[in-house]
């Protein structure tokens, strides 16, 4: 991870797309998750308007943004489309199929104990429980259809007589990702509302923590997941 930091505001483009900034320095994201900007499904909205939108002052998230370090420590943002697909299945794929069923079972048991006096843990599991039953099969409709298809296009070189089109991905399966990519960021902002930004009450026990602990850091990897496919490997199969 390099020290180095942008220090001038000239540093960043005038109105950048959200999406734009993460890929061009993917350590902005942690600053726009703390402002509450949507970078990933949300990732072609301009920073004035997602300021804007969130009632922050945009001078003051240019200001945060351009005093970011510049996170030199995985350039993904460099990767062509095949390494960036054997990315996302090792770094993201992998880690939600371990941890989704574990949540959901820890959600569960933490709703057991806490739910008389937190009734909300009883809506924030089944809504774990629905984010793990739409992002698992979600997984495996990349895995052995979408990914398989843009292989194949790069490969050919992006003309093939038989197989899709960059353009007939992009209208079709790319298209029906990007909304269920959609689907999995309410879902999210769903248990955000319902944990009161993760916030563990007086009374909670380490599981409580732990839950909203793991909860907060699934929200922040999902986040650069969906990012770096729909802004980044999506966007690079379009231009094919």
């Amino acid at each position: 991870m390099s020290d180095t930091t942008v220090t001038q505001l000239d540093d960043l483009p005038t109105d950048p797309p959200l999406g734009a900034l993460v890929t061009a320095n993917p350590g902005v994201a942690r600053v726009l998750e703390q402002f509450g900007l949507d970078y990933c499904c949300g990732g072609q909205t301009r920073l004035t308007v997602a300021c804007m939108e969130a009632g922050l002052d945009p001078d003051e998230g240019r200001t945060a943004l351009a005093k970011v370090a510049i996170d030199d420590g995985v350039a993904w943002a460099d990767l062509e489309p095949v390494e960036l697909i054997d990315h996302v299945l090792a770094v993201h794929h992998a880690y939600l199929r371990d941890e989704l069923p574990a949540l959901d079972q820890l959600a569960n048991k933490v709703a057991s104990v806490h739910g008389e006096r937190h009734p909300e843990l009883i809506d924030l599991a089944a809504t774990v429980a629905e984010l793990r039953a739409d992002l698992l099969p979600h997984m495996a409709r990349e895995e052995l259809a979408l990914f398989p298809m843009i292989r194949q296009l790069v490969a050919a070189d992006g003309e093939t007589s038989q197989g899709p089109t960059a353009a007939d991905l992009d209208r079709g399966p790319i298209a029906s990702m990007r909304i269920e990519h959609d689907q999995t960021g309410r879902l999210l902002e769903r248990l955000r509302s319902l944990s009161s930004d993760f916030d563990v009450p007086a009374d909670g026990c380490a599981s409580y923590t732990s839950l909203y602990q793991r909860l907060a850091a699934l929200e922040a990897d999902t986040h650069l997941h969906v990012h770096k496919e729909n802004n980044v490997l999506f966007e690079a199969v379009a231009g094919l």
